[in-house]
Protein backbone atom coordinates (compact mmCIF):
# COMPACT_ATOMS: atom_id res chain seq x y z
CA UNK A 1 0.00 0.00 0.00
CA UNK A 2 2.87 2.38 0.81
CA UNK A 3 4.57 1.68 -2.50
CA UNK A 4 1.34 2.25 -4.38
CA UNK A 5 0.81 5.59 -2.64
CA UNK A 6 4.35 6.69 -3.38
CA UNK A 7 4.02 5.74 -7.06
CA UNK A 8 0.69 7.55 -7.26
CA UNK A 9 2.41 10.63 -5.84
CA UNK A 10 5.19 10.36 -8.42
CA UNK A 11 2.59 10.07 -11.17
CA UNK A 12 0.58 13.05 -9.97
CA UNK A 13 3.64 15.27 -9.63
CA UNK A 14 4.90 14.24 -13.07
CA UNK A 15 1.53 14.90 -14.71
CA UNK A 16 1.31 18.28 -12.97
CA UNK A 17 4.68 19.40 -14.31
CA UNK A 18 3.97 18.13 -17.83
CA UNK A 19 0.62 19.97 -17.89
CA UNK A 20 2.28 23.19 -16.67
CA UNK A 21 4.92 22.91 -19.40
CA UNK A 22 2.27 22.32 -22.07
CA UNK A 23 0.37 25.38 -20.87
CA UNK A 24 3.59 27.41 -21.11
CA UNK A 25 4.35 26.50 -24.73
CA UNK A 26 1.78 28.83 -26.40
CA UNK A 27 3.25 31.80 -24.52
CA UNK A 28 6.90 30.95 -25.20
CA UNK A 29 8.82 32.10 -28.27
CA UNK A 30 10.12 28.83 -29.74
CA UNK A 31 10.49 30.05 -33.32
CA UNK A 32 13.42 29.55 -35.69
CA UNK A 33 14.46 32.97 -37.06
CA UNK A 34 17.37 31.87 -39.20
CA UNK A 35 16.14 31.38 -42.79
CA UNK A 36 18.52 28.46 -43.42
CA UNK A 37 19.97 27.15 -40.13
CA UNK A 38 21.10 23.94 -41.84
CA UNK A 39 23.63 25.83 -43.95
CA UNK A 40 25.42 27.04 -40.82
CA UNK A 41 25.14 23.58 -39.28
CA UNK A 42 26.77 22.08 -42.38
CA UNK A 43 29.61 24.61 -42.10
CA UNK A 44 30.09 23.71 -38.47
CA UNK A 45 30.01 20.00 -39.31
CA UNK A 46 32.67 20.52 -41.98
CA UNK A 47 34.83 22.38 -39.44
CA UNK A 48 34.73 19.35 -37.14
CA UNK A 49 36.54 17.42 -39.86
CA UNK A 50 39.01 20.26 -40.45
CA UNK A 51 40.01 21.84 -37.10
CA UNK A 52 42.53 24.70 -37.09
CA UNK A 53 44.68 25.12 -33.99
CA UNK A 54 45.80 28.64 -34.93
CA UNK A 55 48.31 30.40 -32.66
CA UNK A 56 49.26 27.80 -30.03
CA UNK A 57 50.50 30.49 -27.61
CA UNK A 58 47.06 32.16 -27.51
CA UNK A 59 45.39 28.81 -26.91
CA UNK A 60 47.78 27.91 -24.08
CA UNK A 61 47.34 31.31 -22.45
CA UNK A 62 43.53 30.98 -22.60
CA UNK A 63 43.79 27.51 -21.07
CA UNK A 64 46.09 28.79 -18.32
CA UNK A 65 43.77 31.70 -17.53
CA UNK A 66 40.78 29.33 -17.36
CA UNK A 67 42.57 27.04 -14.93
CA UNK A 68 43.88 29.94 -12.84
CA UNK A 69 40.49 31.54 -12.26
CA UNK A 70 38.94 28.17 -11.41
CA UNK A 71 41.73 27.14 -9.03
CA UNK A 72 41.87 30.39 -7.08
CA UNK A 73 38.11 30.96 -7.08
CA UNK A 74 37.30 27.46 -5.84
CA UNK A 75 40.15 27.56 -3.30
CA UNK A 76 38.88 30.82 -1.78
CA UNK A 77 35.38 29.35 -1.80
CA UNK A 78 36.57 26.36 0.22
CA UNK A 79 38.52 28.55 2.68
CA UNK A 80 35.47 30.75 3.32
CA UNK A 81 33.13 27.77 3.48
CA UNK A 82 34.95 26.10 6.38
CA UNK A 83 33.86 28.64 9.05
CA UNK A 84 30.48 29.13 7.34
CA UNK A 85 29.76 25.39 7.48
CA UNK A 86 30.53 25.42 11.21
CA UNK A 87 28.02 28.27 11.68
CA UNK A 88 25.48 26.87 9.22
CA UNK A 89 23.18 25.75 12.04
CA UNK A 90 22.25 29.41 12.58
CA UNK A 91 19.31 30.52 10.44
CA UNK A 92 20.97 33.86 9.58
CA UNK A 93 23.98 32.08 8.07
CA UNK A 94 21.75 29.65 6.17
CA UNK A 95 19.76 32.55 4.74
CA UNK A 96 22.92 34.45 3.79
CA UNK A 97 24.36 31.41 1.99
CA UNK A 98 21.06 30.74 0.21
CA UNK A 99 21.04 34.32 -1.04
CA UNK A 100 24.69 34.33 -2.16
CA UNK A 101 24.40 31.09 -4.13
CA UNK A 102 21.08 32.16 -5.69
CA UNK A 103 22.95 34.79 -7.73
CA UNK A 104 24.66 33.27 -10.75
CA UNK A 105 28.40 33.64 -11.21
CA UNK A 106 27.86 35.73 -14.35
CA UNK A 107 25.69 38.20 -12.45
CA UNK A 108 28.37 38.47 -9.76
CA UNK A 109 30.88 39.03 -12.56
CA UNK A 110 28.75 41.80 -14.07
CA UNK A 111 28.60 43.52 -10.66
CA UNK A 112 32.36 43.30 -10.07
CA UNK A 113 33.05 44.32 -13.65
CA UNK A 114 31.62 47.75 -12.81
CA UNK A 115 33.82 47.94 -9.70
CA UNK A 116 37.15 46.42 -10.79
CA UNK A 117 36.87 46.37 -14.57
CA UNK A 118 38.65 43.45 -16.26
CA UNK A 119 40.93 43.00 -13.25
CA UNK A 120 41.39 39.35 -12.17
CA UNK A 121 39.47 40.14 -8.96
CA UNK A 122 36.32 40.30 -11.07
CA UNK A 123 36.57 36.65 -12.08
CA UNK A 124 37.96 35.36 -8.80
CA UNK A 125 35.27 36.93 -6.61
CA UNK A 126 32.53 36.00 -9.08
CA UNK A 127 33.46 32.35 -8.53
CA UNK A 128 34.49 32.47 -4.87
CA UNK A 129 31.33 34.05 -3.42
CA UNK A 130 28.62 31.69 -4.74
CA UNK A 131 30.92 28.69 -4.42
CA UNK A 132 31.65 29.50 -0.76
CA UNK A 133 27.91 29.53 -0.06
CA UNK A 134 27.41 26.23 -1.89
CA UNK A 135 30.38 24.57 -0.18
CA UNK A 136 29.14 25.75 3.22
CA UNK A 137 25.72 24.15 2.67
CA UNK A 138 27.06 20.83 1.40
CA UNK A 139 29.91 20.58 3.92
CA UNK A 140 27.44 21.21 6.74
CA UNK A 141 25.11 18.50 5.41
CA UNK A 142 27.96 15.99 5.02
CA UNK A 143 29.11 16.62 8.59
CA UNK A 144 25.55 16.47 9.89
CA UNK A 145 24.94 13.11 8.22
CA UNK A 146 28.24 11.63 9.48
CA UNK A 147 28.50 9.05 12.24
CA UNK A 148 28.89 11.02 15.51
CA UNK A 149 29.33 7.95 17.69
CA UNK A 150 33.12 8.30 17.53
CA UNK A 151 32.92 11.67 19.27
CA UNK A 152 31.16 10.07 22.24
CA UNK A 153 34.11 7.74 22.70
CA UNK A 154 36.54 10.65 23.03
CA UNK A 155 37.44 12.02 26.49
CA UNK A 156 34.81 14.43 27.84
CA UNK A 157 37.27 17.33 27.97
CA UNK A 158 38.13 17.08 24.26
CA UNK A 159 37.71 20.44 22.55
CA UNK A 160 35.38 20.96 19.58
CA UNK A 161 38.28 21.40 17.18
CA UNK A 162 39.89 18.14 18.28
CA UNK A 163 36.51 16.42 18.13
CA UNK A 164 36.21 17.42 14.50
CA UNK A 165 39.76 16.46 13.45
CA UNK A 166 39.92 13.16 15.33
CA UNK A 167 36.26 12.18 15.44
CA UNK A 168 34.49 13.45 12.31
CA UNK A 169 37.08 14.33 9.69
CA UNK A 170 38.31 10.75 9.03
CA UNK A 171 34.70 9.69 8.41
CA UNK A 172 33.73 12.57 6.11
CA UNK A 173 37.05 13.23 4.39
CA UNK A 174 36.32 11.14 1.30
CA UNK A 175 32.89 12.75 0.81
CA UNK A 176 34.35 16.24 1.24
CA UNK A 177 37.16 15.52 -1.21
CA UNK A 178 34.82 13.99 -3.79
CA UNK A 179 32.38 16.89 -3.67
CA UNK A 180 35.18 19.48 -3.81
CA UNK A 181 36.60 17.78 -6.91
CA UNK A 182 33.16 17.83 -8.51
CA UNK A 183 32.73 21.54 -7.76
CA UNK A 184 36.16 22.24 -9.24
CA UNK A 185 34.90 20.71 -12.48
CA UNK A 186 31.92 23.08 -12.23
CA UNK A 187 34.39 25.89 -11.54
CA UNK A 188 36.18 25.15 -14.81
CA UNK A 189 32.90 25.45 -16.70
CA UNK A 190 32.11 28.72 -14.91
CA UNK A 191 35.60 30.02 -15.62
CA UNK A 192 35.13 29.40 -19.33
CA UNK A 193 31.82 31.32 -19.29
CA UNK A 194 33.52 34.32 -17.67
CA UNK A 195 35.21 34.84 -21.01
CA UNK A 196 31.90 36.04 -22.41
CA UNK A 197 32.17 39.24 -20.35
CA UNK A 198 35.72 39.93 -21.51
CA UNK A 199 38.01 37.97 -19.19
CA UNK A 200 40.72 36.12 -21.18
CA UNK A 201 39.50 32.56 -20.64
CA UNK A 202 38.55 30.02 -23.30
CA UNK A 203 35.06 31.52 -23.52
CA UNK A 204 36.42 34.86 -24.74
CA UNK A 205 38.11 33.27 -27.75
CA UNK A 206 35.18 30.93 -28.30
CA UNK A 207 32.78 33.87 -28.60
CA UNK A 208 35.06 35.97 -30.81
CA UNK A 209 35.85 33.03 -33.11
CA UNK A 210 32.20 32.16 -33.49
CA UNK A 211 31.23 35.74 -34.27
CA UNK A 212 33.95 35.79 -36.95
CA UNK A 213 32.69 32.53 -38.43
CA UNK A 214 35.97 30.75 -37.64
CA UNK A 215 34.31 27.43 -36.85
CA UNK A 216 37.53 25.46 -37.26
CA UNK A 217 39.04 27.28 -34.27
CA UNK A 218 35.78 26.94 -32.33
CA UNK A 219 36.06 23.17 -32.74
CA UNK A 220 39.62 23.24 -31.38
CA UNK A 221 38.58 25.28 -28.35
CA UNK A 222 35.70 22.91 -27.59
CA UNK A 223 37.93 19.85 -27.97
CA UNK A 224 40.53 21.35 -25.62
CA UNK A 225 37.81 22.05 -23.08
CA UNK A 226 36.40 18.50 -23.32
CA UNK A 227 39.88 17.02 -22.90
CA UNK A 228 40.49 19.27 -19.90
CA UNK A 229 37.29 18.05 -18.21
CA UNK A 230 37.75 14.41 -19.17
CA UNK A 231 41.34 14.29 -17.86
CA UNK A 232 40.71 15.90 -14.44
CA UNK A 233 41.12 12.60 -12.64
CA UNK A 234 44.63 12.26 -14.03
CA UNK A 235 46.09 15.71 -13.36
CA UNK A 236 44.14 16.92 -10.30
CA UNK A 237 46.48 15.44 -7.70
CA UNK A 238 46.79 16.75 -4.10
CA UNK A 239 50.60 16.66 -4.24
CA UNK A 240 50.60 18.91 -7.30
CA UNK A 241 48.17 21.48 -5.91
CA UNK A 242 50.89 23.80 -4.45
CA UNK A 243 52.53 23.92 -7.89
CA UNK A 244 49.19 24.65 -9.56
CA UNK A 245 48.37 27.43 -7.11
CA UNK A 246 51.78 29.02 -7.54
CA UNK A 247 51.35 29.08 -11.33
CA UNK A 248 47.77 30.34 -11.03
CA UNK A 249 48.75 33.11 -8.60
CA UNK A 250 51.60 34.21 -10.86
CA UNK A 251 49.26 34.21 -13.86
CA UNK A 252 46.62 36.46 -12.31
CA UNK A 253 48.91 38.67 -10.20
CA UNK A 254 51.02 39.65 -13.21
CA UNK A 255 47.92 40.88 -15.03
CA UNK A 256 48.40 44.52 -16.03
CA UNK A 257 44.80 45.64 -15.48
CA UNK A 258 44.39 48.22 -12.74
CA UNK A 259 41.47 49.72 -10.91
CA UNK A 260 40.86 52.79 -8.78
CA UNK A 261 39.52 52.56 -5.25
CA UNK A 262 37.53 55.69 -6.00
CA UNK A 263 35.47 53.58 -8.45
CA UNK A 264 34.74 51.10 -5.67
CA UNK A 265 33.66 53.88 -3.32
CA UNK A 266 31.48 55.53 -5.95
CA UNK A 267 29.82 52.25 -6.91
CA UNK A 268 28.70 51.44 -3.36
CA UNK A 269 27.85 54.99 -2.26
CA UNK A 270 26.26 56.35 -5.43
CA UNK A 271 25.81 54.03 -8.40
CA UNK A 272 23.67 51.37 -6.72
CA UNK A 273 21.59 53.85 -4.69
CA UNK A 274 18.10 54.18 -6.27
CA UNK A 275 18.15 57.31 -8.44
CA UNK A 276 15.17 59.03 -6.70
CA UNK A 277 17.07 59.16 -3.39
CA UNK A 278 20.60 59.57 -4.75
CA UNK A 279 22.72 62.65 -4.10
CA UNK A 280 22.23 65.65 -1.90
CA UNK A 281 18.65 66.26 -2.97
CA UNK A 282 16.41 63.85 -1.12
CA UNK A 283 13.73 62.17 -3.14
CA UNK A 284 10.24 61.57 -1.81
CA UNK A 285 8.69 58.22 -1.06
CA UNK A 286 6.35 58.71 -4.02
CA UNK A 287 9.31 59.16 -6.37
CA UNK A 288 10.93 55.99 -5.04
CA UNK A 289 7.69 54.03 -5.37
CA UNK A 290 7.20 55.31 -8.93
CA UNK A 291 10.78 54.22 -9.80
CA UNK A 292 10.20 50.77 -8.29
CA UNK A 293 6.76 50.21 -9.86
CA UNK A 294 8.00 51.22 -13.32
CA UNK A 295 10.84 48.71 -13.14
CA UNK A 296 8.50 45.99 -11.91
CA UNK A 297 5.91 46.65 -14.61
CA UNK A 298 8.21 47.21 -17.58
CA UNK A 299 11.07 44.82 -16.83
CA UNK A 300 10.84 42.62 -13.74
CA UNK A 301 7.40 41.07 -14.34
CA UNK A 302 7.97 40.37 -18.08
CA UNK A 303 11.42 38.99 -17.19
CA UNK A 304 10.03 36.78 -14.41
CA UNK A 305 7.28 35.43 -16.70
CA UNK A 306 9.71 34.58 -19.50
CA UNK A 307 12.20 33.09 -17.03
CA UNK A 308 9.54 30.83 -15.53
CA UNK A 309 8.14 29.87 -18.95
CA UNK A 310 11.56 28.84 -20.21
CA UNK A 311 12.43 27.09 -16.94
CA UNK A 312 9.31 24.94 -16.83
CA UNK A 313 9.55 23.89 -20.48
CA UNK A 314 13.27 23.10 -20.13
CA UNK A 315 12.64 21.16 -16.91
CA UNK A 316 10.08 18.84 -18.49
CA UNK A 317 12.15 18.39 -21.68
CA UNK A 318 15.11 17.54 -19.42
CA UNK A 319 13.05 14.88 -17.67
CA UNK A 320 11.85 13.34 -20.94
CA UNK A 321 15.34 13.37 -22.44
CA UNK A 322 16.81 11.84 -19.27
CA UNK A 323 14.42 8.90 -19.48
CA UNK A 324 15.48 8.46 -23.10
CA UNK A 325 19.27 8.57 -22.55
CA UNK A 326 19.87 6.72 -19.30
CA UNK A 327 19.65 3.30 -21.05
CA UNK A 328 22.74 4.33 -23.06
CA UNK A 329 24.94 3.48 -20.06
CA UNK A 330 22.80 0.76 -18.48
CA UNK A 331 24.15 -2.79 -18.55
CA UNK A 332 20.59 -4.05 -18.91
CA UNK A 333 20.35 -2.53 -22.40
CA UNK A 334 23.94 -2.17 -23.66
CA UNK A 335 27.04 -4.34 -23.93
CA UNK A 336 30.40 -2.96 -22.80
CA UNK A 337 31.11 -1.29 -26.13
CA UNK A 338 27.66 0.30 -26.21
CA UNK A 339 28.06 1.51 -22.64
CA UNK A 340 31.40 3.06 -23.55
CA UNK A 341 29.88 5.07 -26.39
CA UNK A 342 26.98 5.98 -24.10
CA UNK A 343 29.34 7.29 -21.44
CA UNK A 344 31.17 9.42 -24.03
CA UNK A 345 27.87 10.89 -25.24
CA UNK A 346 26.73 11.76 -21.71
CA UNK A 347 30.14 13.22 -20.82
CA UNK A 348 29.92 15.58 -23.81
CA UNK A 349 26.34 16.51 -22.89
CA UNK A 350 27.06 17.31 -19.24
CA UNK A 351 30.49 18.85 -19.82
CA UNK A 352 29.26 21.52 -22.23
CA UNK A 353 28.05 24.55 -20.22
CA UNK A 354 24.45 25.46 -20.99
CA UNK A 355 25.43 29.05 -21.73
CA UNK A 356 28.00 28.05 -24.36
CA UNK A 357 25.69 25.51 -25.97
CA UNK A 358 22.85 28.07 -26.08
CA UNK A 359 25.23 30.64 -27.59
CA UNK A 360 26.21 28.20 -30.34
CA UNK A 361 22.61 27.22 -31.09
CA UNK A 362 21.54 30.86 -31.17
CA UNK A 363 23.88 31.40 -34.12
CA UNK A 364 22.04 28.64 -35.98
CA UNK A 365 18.39 29.18 -34.97
CA UNK A 366 18.19 32.85 -34.00
CA UNK A 367 17.34 34.60 -30.68
CA UNK A 368 14.33 32.62 -29.49
CA UNK A 369 13.84 30.41 -26.44
CA UNK A 370 14.34 27.24 -28.50
CA UNK A 371 18.19 27.21 -28.33
CA UNK A 372 18.02 27.77 -24.56
CA UNK A 373 15.52 24.92 -24.09
CA UNK A 374 17.72 22.55 -26.11
CA UNK A 375 20.90 23.65 -24.29
CA UNK A 376 19.40 23.36 -20.82
CA UNK A 377 17.83 19.99 -21.58
CA UNK A 378 20.96 18.46 -23.10
CA UNK A 379 23.26 19.55 -20.26
CA UNK A 380 20.97 18.58 -17.39
CA UNK A 381 19.80 15.34 -19.01
CA UNK A 382 23.45 14.40 -19.36
CA UNK A 383 23.96 14.89 -15.62
CA UNK A 384 20.78 13.17 -14.44
CA UNK A 385 21.03 10.45 -17.08
CA UNK A 386 24.52 9.61 -15.80
CA UNK A 387 23.26 9.37 -12.21
CA UNK A 388 20.16 7.26 -12.84
CA UNK A 389 21.92 5.16 -15.46
CA UNK A 390 24.57 4.23 -12.90
CA UNK A 391 21.81 3.50 -10.39
CA UNK A 392 20.16 1.12 -12.86
CA UNK A 393 23.47 -0.79 -13.05
CA UNK A 394 23.20 -1.57 -9.32
CA UNK A 395 19.78 -3.19 -9.75
CA UNK A 396 19.32 -6.91 -10.29
CA UNK A 397 16.47 -8.28 -12.34
CA UNK A 398 14.76 -11.67 -12.27
CA UNK A 399 15.90 -14.41 -14.59
CA UNK A 400 12.45 -14.41 -16.16
CA UNK A 401 12.29 -10.59 -16.37
CA UNK A 402 10.95 -9.11 -19.63
CA UNK A 403 13.33 -7.77 -22.26
CA UNK A 404 13.62 -4.58 -24.27
CA UNK A 405 10.85 -2.02 -23.94
CA UNK A 406 8.95 -4.06 -21.34
CA UNK A 407 12.07 -4.29 -19.17
CA UNK A 408 12.49 -0.53 -19.49
CA UNK A 409 8.87 0.45 -18.82
CA UNK A 410 7.76 -2.10 -16.22
CA UNK A 411 10.92 -3.17 -14.40
CA UNK A 412 13.78 -0.64 -14.31
CA UNK A 413 12.20 2.79 -14.79
CA UNK A 414 9.63 2.36 -11.97
CA UNK A 415 12.46 1.34 -9.60
CA UNK A 416 14.63 4.38 -10.36
CA UNK A 417 11.79 6.88 -10.78
CA UNK A 418 11.90 8.19 -7.21
CA UNK A 419 15.57 9.12 -7.45
CA UNK A 420 15.00 10.45 -10.97
CA UNK A 421 12.38 12.90 -9.67
CA UNK A 422 14.59 13.89 -6.74
CA UNK A 423 17.48 14.72 -9.08
CA UNK A 424 15.12 16.58 -11.42
CA UNK A 425 13.70 18.69 -8.57
CA UNK A 426 17.22 19.46 -7.42
CA UNK A 427 18.20 20.62 -10.92
CA UNK A 428 15.03 22.76 -11.10
CA UNK A 429 16.60 25.63 -9.15
CA UNK A 430 19.82 25.27 -11.13
CA UNK A 431 17.91 25.39 -14.43
CA UNK A 432 16.21 28.56 -13.22
CA UNK A 433 19.59 30.17 -12.43
CA UNK A 434 20.87 29.26 -15.88
CA UNK A 435 17.65 30.43 -17.54
CA UNK A 436 18.05 33.88 -16.00
CA UNK A 437 21.54 34.36 -17.48
CA UNK A 438 20.32 33.33 -20.93
CA UNK A 439 19.11 36.92 -21.13
CA UNK A 440 22.71 38.00 -21.67
CA UNK A 441 22.45 36.22 -25.04
CA UNK A 442 19.41 38.25 -26.07
CA UNK A 443 16.61 36.01 -24.79
CA UNK A 444 14.07 38.11 -22.87
CA UNK A 445 14.57 36.54 -19.43
CA UNK A 446 15.60 38.54 -16.36
CA UNK A 447 19.21 38.55 -17.48
CA UNK A 448 18.24 40.47 -20.62
CA UNK A 449 16.95 43.41 -18.57
CA UNK A 450 19.89 43.20 -16.17
CA UNK A 451 22.36 43.35 -19.05
CA UNK A 452 20.54 46.31 -20.62
CA UNK A 453 20.59 48.18 -17.31
CA UNK A 454 24.33 47.52 -16.95
CA UNK A 455 25.01 48.78 -20.47
CA UNK A 456 22.97 51.92 -19.78
CA UNK A 457 24.99 52.44 -16.56
CA UNK A 458 21.80 52.20 -14.49
CA UNK A 459 23.37 50.08 -11.82
CA UNK A 460 20.63 50.75 -9.27
CA UNK A 461 18.09 49.21 -11.65
CA UNK A 462 20.41 46.28 -12.43
CA UNK A 463 20.98 45.55 -8.74
CA UNK A 464 17.24 45.54 -8.04
CA UNK A 465 16.66 43.06 -10.89
CA UNK A 466 19.51 40.86 -9.61
CA UNK A 467 17.92 40.86 -6.14
CA UNK A 468 14.60 39.85 -7.70
CA UNK A 469 16.38 37.04 -9.55
CA UNK A 470 17.90 35.82 -6.29
CA UNK A 471 14.55 35.84 -4.50
CA UNK A 472 12.95 33.95 -7.39
CA UNK A 473 15.71 31.32 -7.21
CA UNK A 474 15.33 30.98 -3.46
CA UNK A 475 11.56 30.52 -3.83
CA UNK A 476 11.91 27.79 -6.45
CA UNK A 477 14.61 26.10 -4.35
CA UNK A 478 12.25 26.05 -1.36
CA UNK A 479 9.43 24.58 -3.47
CA UNK A 480 11.73 21.91 -4.92
CA UNK A 481 12.91 20.90 -1.43
CA UNK A 482 9.30 20.62 -0.31
CA UNK A 483 8.41 18.44 -3.31
CA UNK A 484 11.43 16.20 -2.70
CA UNK A 485 10.31 15.64 0.87
CA UNK A 486 6.66 15.11 0.02
CA UNK A 487 6.89 13.00 -3.09
CA UNK A 488 10.04 10.91 -2.58
CA UNK A 489 11.83 9.02 0.14
CA UNK A 490 15.28 9.60 -1.27
CA UNK A 491 18.18 11.16 0.69
CA UNK A 492 19.24 14.75 0.27
CA UNK A 493 20.58 15.57 -3.17
CA UNK A 494 23.48 17.92 -3.69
Amino acid sequence: MTIFSANLSYRNVSILFVVIALLCIPFADLSIYNVDPWQELRRFGAAILNPDIGDISILLNALLQTLSFALIGVFLGVVCAIPLSYLYRFSMIRGLCAFLRAIHELFWALIFLQVFGLHPLTGILALAIPYAATFAKVYAEIIEEADHSVIKALPSNTGRLNQFFYGLLPDVWQALKTYTSYRFECGLRSSVILGFIGLPTLGFYLESSFMQGDYSYVVVLLLVFYLLIASIRYWLRPLLMPVYFAIAAYTVLTDQHDFKWSNVYRFFTQDIIPSPIRGAKEGSFNDLWHWFSNIMQDQAIPGIINTLLLTQIALVVTGILTLMVYPLISKHFQNRIGQGFGHVALVIMRSTPEYILAFILLQFFGPSMLPAVIALALHNAGIIGHLVGNQSNTLDVRIDAPKGLNLYAYELTPRIYGNFLAYLFYRWEIILRETAIMGLLGIATLGFYIDNAMQDLRFDRALLLILITALLNMSVDAISRLLRRKSTNTPKQR
